[in-house]
């Protein structure tokens, strides 16, 4: 049994559907954000930085109780465990763990800070909101670029599709016509259609 701790985020829904799409059996626990539940002393002894999502997963290697923290290495975790959604091939392999990369070290921080200084600021400072949008715009083309000739990120469905579409899919908040990026809407109408995401989704 996998414990998962979440909130209705897009880190929180890339745990979500990654333990929809394996199959492995959980239950879950809501963080409240807003009510400050990721800075108490038993989910930081789980999260050290107060983050969403974690699991604690009671048959873990050699059947012991193992934590995970950070939304990437849930995802590799899992993968690992499940035998599925990351390619076993080198060549698959690298290809889906950079994009993993690519959506930790830019997707989620810029369209992170996009959505903030656009909606959620107390102040509108004109030219962080630009320069925030911006930043989505080019990472919109990177990812439209890279699915303009293969259906998935990695060629098959994996992790690092998973990891990019629940931040990519709220492009109407960050300013983005997703009528731009003609790859990206093939992609996340494809995503979206999948069973299993849409359970995850719906998990809180």
């Amino acid at each position: 049994m996998i414990d998962l701790y979440t909130w209705s985020t897009p880190n929180g829904h890339k745990a979500q559907i990654m333990l929809e799409e394996t199959g492995l059996e959980y239950r879950s626990h809501p963080v409240n954000l807003q009510e400050g539940e990721q800075h108490a002393p038993e989910y930081l002894a789980i999260s050290p930085g107060g983050k969403i999502p974690a699991i604690i997963d009671h048959d873990g290697p050699g059947g012991e109780e193992l934590p995970i923290f950070e939304s990437g290495a849930i995802l590799l975790y899992l993968a690992e465990k499940s035998g599925r959604l990351l390619p076993a091939d080198p060549r698959g392999r690298w290809q889906a763990l950079e994009w993993l990369m690519f959506q930790m070290g830019g997707v989620g921080p810029m369209l992170g800070q996009a959505g903030y200084f656009r909606n959620r600021a107390p102040e509108a400072i004109p030219s962080v909101i630009e320069r925030f949008t911006s930043e989505a715009g080019h990472l919109y083309g990177v990812v439209d670029r890279r699915l303009a000739d293969r259906e998935f990120l990695a060629d098959d469905y994996s992790i690092a599709d998973i990891a990019c579409f629940p931040w990519l899919r709220v492009f109407e908040r960050l300013g983005i016509d997703i009528g731009d990026f003609p790859a990206v809407s093939r992609w996340l109408g494809a995503i979206a259609a999948r069973p299993a995401v849409q359970r995850g989704l719906a998990v809180l």
